[in-house]
């Protein structure tokens, strides 16, 4: 892998956490949405699977 590859690959890792980092706090703020670990796993998920669209489509 080339070093460019790498770097895209950090910083979307940092994207999601930090994405799904915002989405367990404003869920704490409101506790009657859902629990925030929940909430924080199924926002990485919908990220994850973006990023799956868009590196297929790319190919």
């Amino acid at each position: 892998m080339s070093t460019l590859v790498l770097l895209v690959v950090l910083l979307l890792v940092t994207v999601v956490l930090l994405f799904a980092g915002c989405v367990a706090y404003v869920v704490h703020r409101h506790p009657g949405w859902n629990r925030p670990l929940t909430a924080a796993l199924c926002a990485m998920s919908v990220m994850s699977t973006a990023i799956g669209v868009i590196v297929a489509a790319s190919r």
